[in-house]
């Protein structure tokens, strides 16, 4: 008699705990990686939270977590998610060294590690940002920037990701992050789904200035949404933004900058950014060549399309698609 084929495992989830840490931060990886969704994938994630430091541990409400494990436990984590952290350890609180080292030979090993908020401290401290892009809270620009002056600061990204090192912008970006890290492991529509769960938007404009005042930013004028939905419709045709602003009866200067308003990025960033998630679902959904995706997504040749999504995505077209389909297994 055959033997059964193997269960699949979960996705090893490491939460590095630090004392007086925000709740709101240690709150987000909690309701994404530690609820099971077997209804969207089975097996889900398996969250553990891990001790960043010795001593007593609690939150910045008060709030101490009854268990969690040695920081040893990170090396059997297939990806690590650092909250943002408090002042001492931004500047170098001697207690962490362990912590960085463990982070250290986890980026070494190849476990996905990504920083929420003020947590790229931590990140960077470790060594981890040098020479790569990252963000945190716009509050802390100056100061992380005379601090890290290997690292490369992007002020205008909302999350960054470069080569399985991930850093998100401040607060609620972190929901971003960790949608972002579904989509990657289980696909769009898993990461949709529990966006929605959430009651959050999926995705937001790319740019962390639009949150640097208290005034909301309105929804898209009715022309501008008239012309944005009728590209989402066609992006397989060579649309371009100068089509866009006829369609919206607008001056292409006045057009480009009520948009860029609206939408926190360019006219020509944000055709590009729904022709790669096009290409991400027939990716998924269908065994078309890339070359074929390339055309229906309406980015050209098949290699626009491999430069384009490993630029925006993190990796080629075919391992994404490979990654998708040993998910779904």
């Amino acid at each position: 008699m055959a033997p059964s084929p193997a269960s699949p495992t979960a996705h090893r989830v490491g939460l590095v705990l630090t004392d007086n840490l925000p709740i709101f931060e240690l709150a987000v990886p909690c309701e994404v990686f530690g609820i099971a969704r077997p209804d969207l994938h089975d097996p889900w994630y398996e969250l553990t939270m891990v001790r960043g430091e010795p001593g007593e541990i609690a939150t910045a409400a008060g709030l101490a977590p009854s268990s969690a494990a040695p920081l040893a436990a990170l090396r059997e984590m297939d990806t690590i998610v650092v909250p943002a952290c408090e002042r001492s350890l931004q500047v170098g609180r001697a207690a962490q060294e362990p912590l960085l080292a463990e982070l250290r030979a986890a980026a070494g090993r190849g476990a996905r590690i990504a920083s929420l908020c003020s947590g790229a401290y931590l990140l960077a401290q470790a060594g981890l940002l040098d020479g790569r892009d990252a963000t945190t809270h716009w509050m802390n620009w100056e100061d992380f920037e005379a601090s890290f002056p290997r690292v490369r600061l992007r002020r205008d990204l909302l999350l960054t990701s470069d080569a399985g090192v991930y850093t998100s912008a401040g607060t609620a970006a972190g929901i971003e992050l960790c949608l972002q890290l579904v989509r990657e492991d289980f696909g769009d529509a898993v990461a949709a789904s529990v966006a929605r769960r959430m009651v959050v938007v999926e995705r937001r404009g790319a740019a962390q200035s639009e949150y640097l005042e208290s005034v909301a930013r309105p929804l898209a004028p009715d022309p501008l949404r008239h012309a944005m939905d009728w590209a989402e419709k066609n992006l397989h045709a060579p649309i371009r933004p100068d089509a866009m602003a006829r369609r919206a009866r607008m001056s292409r200067r006045t057009f480009y900058r009520r948009f860029e308003a609206a939408a926190g990025t360019s006219p020509s960033q944000w055709l590009l950014e729904r022709r790669i998630d096009s290409a991400r679902r027939l990716l998924e959904e269908t065994d078309l060549p890339v070359e074929r995706v390339a055309e229906r997504a309406g980015v050209g040749s098949a290699a626009n399309l491999r430069a384009h999504f490993a630029r925006i995505v993190g990796m080629p077209p075919s391992a994404y698609r490979e990654a998708r389909r040993r998910g779904a297994a």
